[in-house]
């Protein structure tokens, strides 16, 4: 299988609040993080279809951190590939 990376990751660890209509919110946290998207760690999360559409948002900054729109890439044992879909989230 080849590598279809677009952009480098870099490994980042944080804590990260998703929301979706069939879970609710939950605290997961991060594994690796690139330009194109990030990697979530959560058994939770491992239940979502590719291409179902979340929220996510950083906690524990100084400062609020915005509310992003991000798509399921990909789902595995241990939680999921999330792309940022490119402008952060209504409301």
């Amino acid at each position: 299988m080849s590598n279809q990376r677009q952009h480098p990751r870099t490994p980042m660890k944080c804590r990260i609040k998703i929301c979706h209509p069939s879970l609710g919110e939950l605290l997961a946290e991060t594994r690796d993080l690139s330009d194109g998207g990030v990697y979530v760690r959560h058994a939770g999360l491992v239940g979502l279809p590719v291409g179902a559409e979340v929220t996510g948002q950083v906690q524990g900054m100084p400062i609020e951190a915005p509310v992003l729109r991000m798509q399921v890439v990909r789902v595995d044992a241990e939680g999921v590939g999330l792309r940022f879909c490119g402008e952060e989230a209504a409301g």
